[in-house]
């Protein structure tokens, strides 16, 4: 990819509606090289879908956080157990660096999830946590 196709890409991101004309107007490039380079970045995979992005208060969203999760000693499997019981866990990683564990969090309110941190903390062999809210999203 050069920069046309990464100025095409962040284009697309902003508003994947944009006309062909509106997308070759900003790049400076003519109509045809803009739908050539969009076809080769759809046929190498760069480019899966399109899609509609949704005003965030339109749609009952859950509140997404990130739990960030240290484990004492060799009780990996033993916590990954208790976390996978956790019904506010939709994704659990294994990570390297600080932490241990990434744990996904859903719930519907502050509350719900400050009781899930609460109970999360409480399991076993978790050493120590860091919990980031998801607030806002750029792509």
């Amino acid at each position: 990819m050069d920069t046309i196709d990464q100025a095409l890409i962040a284009l697309l991101r902003q508003n994947a509606r944009y006309t062909v004309a509106d997308l070759a107007q900003k790049l400076q490039v003519s109509r045809g090289t803009v739908r050539n380079r969009m076809l080769k970045l759809e046929d190498e995979g760069v480019i899966t879908g399109y899609s509609v992005q949704l005003r965030p208060t339109s749609q009952n969203r859950p509140i997404t956080a990130w739990m960030s999760i240290a484990i004492e000693g060799n009780a990996t499997r033993q916590a990954v157990a208790s976390l996978l019981g956790e019904p506010c866990v939709v994704a659990l990683h294994d990570t390297n660096g600080r932490w241990d564990l990434l744990a996904e969090l859903q719930a519907q309110t502050l509350d719900e999830l400050g009781q899930a941190l609460e109970r999360i903390r409480l399991i076993k062999h978790i050493n120590n946590s860091e919990t980031s809210i998801h607030l806002k999203s750029y792509k």
